[in-house]
């Protein structure tokens, strides 16, 4: 019952901070693009910041429900994509970026913000101050990730977005080509080399050791910004 208990308390303080990271960063692009100029995404009810209106059933309760049921040592998921129809902003290529920056940008905001509720803790008890403790630490974790990895700078991913819209056209019609494998290529690099290397005897998961660094870094800054000494 112990056990049982443990892990119900744990995977509640994985919830909400998995929710608002992942739908809230669709918010972020659709807001973005009806403030530059495409309204696709407003019309259809996408500029909210419900995480209901952007749960993808699927990527936002199922994979990641299934990740923390097997004590995954990474959480993963996504949500219904807002729909941005590029040509109808101003500046396509400029606005693509700001608008595939918004998402990352957001779930950077969601981490500091966790970072500064921290403070707030010993208000709450033990009980409830140390429940509160564990989703502000996975929000932290989830929303570094998730700024980072969607920052890799290949298409889909936000970061692929944001270079294809600021590099040089001799450099970003090459990349925009590769979109349609983006996440091909993402998902040998995420499992097929892991589980490669794995079988010849090595850990080796080259999408970890580049994020790894990236988010303990963001990580760090944001800390002392928020106010925590290290």
């Amino acid at each position: 019952m112990d056990s049982v208990l443990s892990f119900l308390l744990e995977a509640s303080a994985w919830v909400l901070p998995a929710l608002l990271a992942i739908t809230l960063h669709e918010a972020a692009h659709g807001w973005a693009a009806w403030k530059l100029g495409d309204d696709t995404a407003y019309r259809l009810g996408r500029v909210s910041f419900n995480p209901l209106r952007h749960i993808d059933p699927m990527g936002t309760v199922v994979v990641p429900g299934l990740l923390l049921l097997m004590k995954a040592p990474f959480l993963f998921g996504w949500a219904k994509p807002v729909p941005v129809d590029f040509w109808r902003l101003p500046s396509p290529r400029r606005d693509m970026a700001l608008v595939a920056i918004a998402g990352p940008a957001v779930n950077l905001a969601q981490a500091y913000i966790a970072m500064l509720l921290y403070h707030a803790l010993p208000y709450f008890g033990v009980w409830v101050g140390g429940w509160l403790a564990m989703n502000l630490e996975n929000a932290i974790l989830i929303n570094l990730i998730l700024c980072v990895f969607n920052m890799l700078p290949l298409p889909p991913l936000d970061g692929g977005r944001v270079a294809v819209g600021w590099l040089p056209l001799v450099l970003a019609r090459p990349l925009a080509r590769l979109e349609p494998y983006g996440m091909v290529i993402l998902l040998v690099f995420m499992l097929a080399v892991p589980l490669a290397a794995q079988t010849l005897g090595w850990s080796f998961n080259p999408v970890a050791e580049i994020l790894s660094p990236l988010v303990s870094g963001l990580q760090d800054i944001l800390l002392v910004l928020a106010g925590h000494s290290r």
